[in-house]
Parts: C-alpha cells; sequence; structure tokens
C-alpha cells in the first residue's frame, strides 16, 4: 500500500471535553494556556482535510517509493545555511 492519500479531522470546541482529553493524555494546561484561550476566548466548530499530493502522484504513476516522487526532497545536509 502507499498510505493515506487523504485525510481530515475537526478540532475539539468544547473546553471542557478539551481539558478533559488533556489530563487523560497527561498534558499540562499550563504548557497549553494559549490553546486553551483560544477555546475560552472565541472559536467555533471548525474542521478540514488535507491531500498528499506525493502519495496521489504515487499512486497514479505506479512509482514503488515515495522518494521517487517527491519533487524537492528533503534529507539531512541538503540545506545549507
Amino acid at each position: 500500500g502507499i498510505g493515506e492519500l487523504i485525510g481530515g479531522s475537526q478540532r475539539e470546541e468544547r473546553l471542557e471535553t478539551l481539558r478533559e482529553r488533556m489530563r487523560e493524555a497527561g498534558l499540562s494546561e499550563e504548557t497549553y494556556w494559549w490553546y486553551l484561550d483560544l477555546r475560552r476566548y472565541g472559536t467555533v466548530p471548525h474542521g478540514g482535510y488535507g491531500l498528499g499530493f506525493e502519495r496521489l502522484v504515487q499512486f497514479v504513476t505506479g512509482m514503488e517509493n515515495i522518494r521517487d516522487v517527491i519533487p524537492f526532497p528533503r534529507y539531512p545536509g541538503h540545506a545549507e545555511f
């Protein structure tokens, strides 16, 4: 298989549900205060999806390795600063 072509999610907009899930995951509310404030002071239900373009090209062309269809590959030492 080539993996997931399209993925999607919806953000949790309910503050108390978000806090509960953070506790279950062992995440600190102090660390994520800014994220909780986004929910506390004005958010709307929202979500989105993304298309894995390289995976789509891999699927359409029948290439076996995704590295063969990535137009601008990244690897250690490739970018000079």
